[in-house]
């Protein structure tokens, strides 16, 4: 019997106020009413939404628990929506997080600390934060199960593939992208672009991603958030890098179908890929030359 469940989300392609917490949990709020008007189940803001991008040592000035004030402020306004907000989490042991929080019904529901910390170009995360260790996925809702990845999440493609192997059908994704952040003759909207769809196609998932909009500081953040079908169609862009919200809807039948004629979930060997990673590990750095081949 088919599945039928279509959901609709929104993203807010936002600007952010660098260290001003409180002006962006205004802005925050006034797209959370906005989603709701437009009856959305999950609305998504960009990485690091309620502090900027460029904390750097404020990270420890603008930090926030999972159970802080404004957090739950936000968690009690979204009602029934679901929504996912950018922060800087502090976390056990005085441990400082590029995190996203899941809020709803009052509640921090779920968290996804940032794994892949860039260090390059002009971006110097690792200086700042601490490395997330997990890939997890939450239900949005049923059967929705959503994984969620921070920007260069997704330029490892082992986390991708790990969030595909855990069950996700939806996969989020806020980012800070500028244009100046990598150097050379990278382009950050056309890499976005490819990888996007690529995973999209790939694992049969629609993704949802969310970029900064405008300045911020000596930065320019490109914009384009958008909304992607399970074959990697956009359902909805924003074509520059104006204070938008893009809504589109999803439907689990799309994905169901994706999924039957590219079985990449379904193909995938587990039990190759420990021995593997398992052989590599213990193995690393002995010439191939000198290995046991049996």
């Amino acid at each position: 019997m088919a599945v039928a469940s279509r959901i609709k989300v929104a993203v807010a392609q936002v600007a952010t106020d660098l260290n001003h917490v409180a002006r962006n949990l205004e802005r925050h709020r006034a797209f959370i009413e906005d989603a709701k008007a437009e009856g959305a189940a999950l609305l998504m803001f960009p990485e690091l939404s309620l502090t900027g991008y460029q904390v750097a040592d404020h990270a420890v000035d603008v930090a926030m628990a999972k159970d802080d004030p404004r957090l739950l402020s936000l968690a009690e306004a979204a009602g029934e929506m679901t929504v996912v907000v950018g922060f800087v989490e502090e976390g056990y042991a005085a441990q400082f997080y590029n995190a996203a929080a899941v809020l709803r019904r009052g509640r921090v529901d779920f968290i996804h600390r940032k794994i892949n910390l860039p260090s390059y170009g002009r971006m110097e995360e690792d200086k700042y934060f601490a490395e997330g260790r997990y890939v997890e996925v939450f239900t949005l809702e049923r059967p929705w199960d959503a994984s969620l990845l921070i920007c260069a999440d997704l330029w490892n493609p082992g986390l991708v593939h790990l969030s595909a192997l855990h069950g996700a059908t939806l996969m989020l994704s806020p980012i800070a992208s500028a244009n100046e952040v990598v150097g050379g003759d990278f382009s950050n909207p056309d890499g976005w672009d490819v990888t996007l769809r690529f995973y999209a196609m790939m694992y049969g998932m629609p993704v949802v991603m969310a970029n900064i909009a405008g300045r911020e500081g000596g930065l320019h953040f490109w914009g384009g958030s958008r909304i992607l079908d399970p074959h990697g169609s956009p359902l909805a862009q924003a074509k520059g890098d104006e204070e938008v919200l893009l809504t589109a809807e999803l439907d689990y039948d799309a994905v169901r179908r994706a999924r039957f004629a590219l079985p990449t979930v379904r193909d995938s060997n587990l039990d190759l890929i420990h021995r593997e990673v398992d052989r590599l590990v213990n193995r690393v750095g002995v010439p191939v030359g000198v290995r046991r081949t049996v």
